[in-house]
């Protein structure tokens, strides 16, 4: 019986070192992310570390040779109990693994699925996707047999599981179907910044004549921090107190491509905020409106600001402070759970830069490459 540990940057690399040396018949008993090198917390670099059990070969039985009794020394019972001891010892490792690679049904599981069980709660996966993923690795595990289960690469596997329970319409960005394109969500998401960062690609990259007009009346430095903008990029904005206000304005502006909303941030769980903002913006052939959520949210807060945000009408998502969180697991348990999509995703102050439209695919593979502490 052989065990020893192997470390790798990646599970792939790991499991092909246990190959090369155990052979494809050696069995995962542990399997886990590390944090290793750096200086003082900082600099530190994710490896795998897998430890992998070989048992011993049985030795080949050899020739007997008949024996002068008499110069032969007593028998002893040591090497008796010794062998007893070592299958003894043998047998509870193999329990063990099986206890390790069983599933509650009692099917044998693959080696590797309890590391990648680790690896997506790490990265903040919510657990039923997670029971969802690891369900189906134990149904593909029992449709193999024998050594081809070793040979499963569940990376690509994991990636084209969440890419097809992903919502396929609705991530491209801002078209110019509609006039008018409104920002809403909870304080301190970003929308002012979002929204100039769209008024900016629209006028500078696609030459559109663009306004802003800014419902927020509630705080003063972001109707400055609007108008700042608005001067930066020489766009004419308007402050909009009341809906009468906002028609006025609209009127105003009929002229333009493309006016940009930029409305209060508020408590989402002031549900008479929301009803205002309700009253104030209709989603309808002319206008879009985009919820915008920060990364940096927990997914059950997530999930309350779309109900409440839902009376208002979402038409899109736009995802904040990607630069200021190492995790997307909020954002993925959102894609797959709430079937929503990310029409934009934001990763910095820049502007017009720090802004993107985000595709599935890029999405799965940030989420599955990002670093997290283990």
């Amino acid at each position: 019986m052989k065990v020893k540990k192997y470390s790798a940057p990646t599970i792939q690399e790991a499991m092909k070192k246990i190959r090369g040396e155990l052979g494809s018949e050696a069995v995962i008993l542990q399997s886990r992310e590390v944090q290793t090198g750096g200086f003082m917390g900082f600099f530190t670099k994710t490896s795998i570390e897998i430890v992998a059990l070989l048992d011993a070969e049985p030795v080949p039985a050899t020739k007997k040779h008949p024996v002068n009794r008499q110069d032969s020394p007593p028998l002893q019972n040591e090497p008796d109990k010794t062998a007893k001891s070592l299958t003894q010892d043998i047998n509870e490792l193999k329990q063990m693994v099986k206890r390790l690679s069983s599933g509650d049904s009692g099917t044998v599981i693959h080696e590797s699925i309890p590391f990648w069980e680790g690896f997506l709660r790490n990265r903040g996966l919510s657990e039923s996707v997670i029971a969802s993923i690891v369900s189906e690795m134990a149904e593909k595990c029992d449709l193999l047999h024998g050594s081809e289960n070793k040979d499963i690469d569940w990376f690509p596997w994991i990636s084209d599981w969440m890419l097809s329970r992903i919502k396929n319409d609705g991530w491209n960005g801002f078209n110019y179907e509609t006039k008018y394109l409104n920002v809403m969500g909870p304080t301190g998401v970003g929308k002012t910044t979002t929204l100039a960062k769209l008024a900016a690609k629209a006028k500078l990259n696609d030459g559109k004549k663009v306004a802003f007009i800014t419902t927020d009346t509630y705080r003063i430095a972001a109707i400055e921090q609007l108008k700042t903008y608005a001067a930066i990029l020489d766009v004419p904005i308007k402050v909009a107190h009341s809906a009468e206000d906002f028609q006025l304005a609209k009127r105003e502006f009929s002229e333009c491509d493309l006016v940009l909303t930029d409305s209060a941030g508020r408590n989402f769980l002031n549900s008479t905020y929301v009803h205002e903002l309700q009253g104030l913006l209709v989603s309808n052939d002319e206008m879009t409106n985009y919820l915008v959520l920060s990364l940096t949210s927990k997914f059950e807060d997530m999930k309350k600001t779309i109900e409440q945000f839902k009376e208002a009408g979402i038409d899109r998502y736009i995802f904040t402070k990607k630069d200021e969180t190492s995790s997307l697991g909020s954002l993925m348990n959102l894609l797959i759970e709430e079937r929503i999509s990310a029409a934009y995703i934001t990763n910095g102050q820049n502007v017009p830069d720090d802004i993107f439209e985000p595709k599935p695919e890029d999405i799965i593979e940030m989420f599955l490459e990002a670093k997290v502490n283990a």
